[in-house]
């Protein structure tokens, strides 16, 4: 009797009749007579070790792995290209896919506002790479992001590559990020604007009883108060509208807020407290509200601000100066009972450290599309769990983002609640369809989903309506951007 027949009669087994005549082989080479036991046994996981002695490891791994449900054979995937194409969202808004060799993909998503070059840079630097090498990916093209719109590249590529990587292993991102925490999680969206308070009023509770929500944020500036006679100071010098966001180099938009001179007075500190009461008056005080983009005035005016609104205890004062001054972030933090908070700017978790190392934030507020992704975000939340730091997190993107943004909150335990900026946008949820066929998000929560990667296809027809008019690419082959041209080490 052979070894396999002595085997099997332990087993209460016959020998396995083979399943055609080129099975018919004597023991001594019987490679296939093995592998049809293992097919026609049950065998499976049972007396693996004496099993192992007598057929070879990948007979047994394919026995035993054999109803593993995936998508495609992880260790043989290959990046072949990425490709892009860009939406109408909140100004523009890239979207990168990665394709592999297997015929599944990933989606990720360049930052609203943001250069879809940031991403496709990238391409020669992973192509006919393994994407489940994430890690190992993500800190070959780390050093090529930055802070605010310039991390936007890598962070896509890096939501991407999750996409895939859960594609691939069939499991959702979060089961991958080591499990979840909540199987929903919270939203905060802006108030609405309103031409007055008594229609403000009635998009509030719009706002709260329909849409759902259960955390708000408003936008208050020095804006609000510049028709005020006497209440701000050096104002005019900068112009009639003090936009945030437009100018050149010199002008106030680009202008750090300890920069400008401008100052509040008591009158303007009042005239904007009192919008922050109209809005506290309408809302209650049972849901948060969060306080933003207040203008460019320097530290001194904003802890007369934070004292000024602490009676009407708003969720956190965000960005009141610019995230890097880190000495400044911890005196307003020891001077206000108001949670400071700041981040959706900063690139990878070395750039939070300062912050949370020296108690300069109560709450960290990363943009997953900035901040190098999703396992990154992750590590920020958990660093600064580790020193009693919550985290809310920043986001103004498409769903594709908006996803990568659920899957990582559901998996960090210190989370408060993900911003959505396009609640009130009617095509928004459109442009993608769930993998489970459940909504996005429902009454102030998003789904975490239980299907694989980031559990969302586009939807082809939608997202081609809403392509930015000057550029109307849709995810075409872009091998102008296969080649490595640089050596890119950092050291010597």
């Amino acid at each position: 009797m052979t070894p396999s027949q002595r085997f099997l009669a332990k087993l209460g087994l016959k020998d396995p009749v083979p399943e055609s005549h080129e099975d018919q082989q004597p023991e001594s080479t019987g490679h296939n007579s093995r592998r049809s036991f293992l097919k026609r046994t049950t065998l499976g996981g049972i007396a693996l070790g004496t099993a192992s002695a007598l057929w070879p490891v990948e007979d047994l791994i394919a026995q035993t792995t054999q109803k593993v449900s995936r998508y495609s054979n992880p260790s043989d995937l290959r990046i072949t290209d990425m490709r892009y194409c860009i939406i109408q969202n909140v100004g523009r808004t890239p979207i990168i896919r990665i394709d592999t060799n297997q015929g599944i993909y990933g989606l990720g998503e360049v930052r609203d506002g943001a250069d879809e070059r940031y991403a496709l840079m990238l391409k020669s630097r992973i192509l006919n790479q393994n994407p489940c090498n994430v890690e190992m990916l993500f800190k070959t093209v780390k050093q090529f992001g930055g802070h605010a719109r310039q991390g936007g590249g890598v962070s896509a590529v890096e939501m991407a590559l999750w996409d895939l990587c859960g594609k691939a292993y069939n499991v959702p991102v979060w089961q991958l990020l080591g499990g979840r925490y909540r199987d929903k999680v919270r939203l905060y969206a802006d108030t609405p604007e309103a031409p007055n308070f008594e229609e403000f009023k009635k998009r509030v509770k719009h706002r709260i009883e329909d849409q759902g929500m259960t955390w708000l944020k408003m936008d208050i500036s020095i804006g609000e108060v510049k028709a005020l006679e006497g209440a701000l100071v050096n104002s005019k010098f900068w112009g009639s509208n003090l936009a945030q966001w437009q100018g050149g180099y010199m002008d106030y938009a680009n202008i750090k807020h300890p920069f400008t001179a401008i100052q509040i007075t008591e009158k303007g500190l009042d005239g904007m407290a009192q919008i922050v009461s109209d809005v506290r008056s309408a809302v209650g005080y049972e849901i948060p509200i969060s306080s933003d983009h207040y203008g460019h005035f320097d530290l001194n005016n904003a802890i007369r601000w934070g004292k000024k609104v602490e009676p009407f205890r708003l969720a956190w004062l965000e960005d009141m100066v610019p995230w890097e001054f880190t000495d400044q972030y911890k005196k307003m933090s020891d001077a206000l009972e108001t949670p400071v908070l700041t981040g959706e700017d900063i690139y990878l978790l070395s750039g939070f450290k300062p912050l949370i190392d020296t108690g300069s934030v109560d709450i960290v507020h990363p943009d997953l599309a900035t901040a190098g992704g999703i396992l990154e975000t992750k590590r920020i939340g958990d660093y600064a769990e580790e020193k009693g730091v919550a985290m809310a997190m920043h986001f103004a993107g498409s769903p594709v983002s908006f996803m990568a943004n659920v899957h990582c909150a559901a998996a960090t335990q210190n989370f408060l609640a993900l911003e959505h900026h396009s609640l009130d946008n009617p095509w928004w949820e459109s442009l993608v369809k769930t993998l489970d066929g459940k909504k996005l998000f429902e009454k102030g929560y998003a789904q975490v989903p239980n299907t694989p990667g980031l559990g969302i296809e586009l939807v082809e027809e939608e997202v081609k309506k809403h392509l930015l008019p000057t550029n109307k690419t849709y995810f075409a082959p872009t091998p102008e951007w296969n080649d490595i041209r640089s050596h890119d080490r950092l050291w010597s």
